[in-house]
């Protein structure tokens, strides 16, 4: 059974978030567990997602959820606007709430790049450098 499709065309910030990911090398959209990723060939973004910080299941509809580098991590964490996502967490994902104040697009063009750094081949990372 497939999962249900977890989101609209016209949610907030999603029209933006994929004017942001498809500018990446080789970068497409596929639709998983019911949310736009983006990928290249790997994941590097997803739009919505979900937390599980205490006993109860909060959903984050509107959101991004991008890898991070550990050293970044930490102080990401700090900002009331971000959440460790279920399942994704652990793997060194965080999630932004859209939904917490207004979007710095110019903020998740940074977290995209730098997840998609994470996460791309080495030829895709010269190819966006001009290398």
């Amino acid at each position: 059974m497939p999962h249900p499709v977890m989101f609209r065309d016209g949610d907030p910030g999603l029209a933006e978030l994929r004017s942001v990911a498809l500018g990446f090398p080789e970068a497409f959209e596929k639709i998983s567990h019911g949310r736009p990723v983006f990928c290249a060939p790997k994941m590097f973004a997803v739009y919505g997602g979900a937390s599980k910080a205490t006993s109860a299941v909060v959903h984050y509809p509107h959101a991004l959820l991008i890898k991070v580098d550990e050293s970044e991590r930490r102080a990401l964490e700090q900002d009331s606007r971000f959440f460790s996502p279920m399942y994704f967490g652990p793997s060194g994902w965080l999630g932004l709430d859209f939904t917490a104040t207004e979007v710095d697009w110019d903020e998740v063009r940074e977290l995209v790049d730098a997840s998609f750094r994470l996460t791309a081949p080495q030829r895709l990372i010269r190819l966006m450098d001009g290398s």
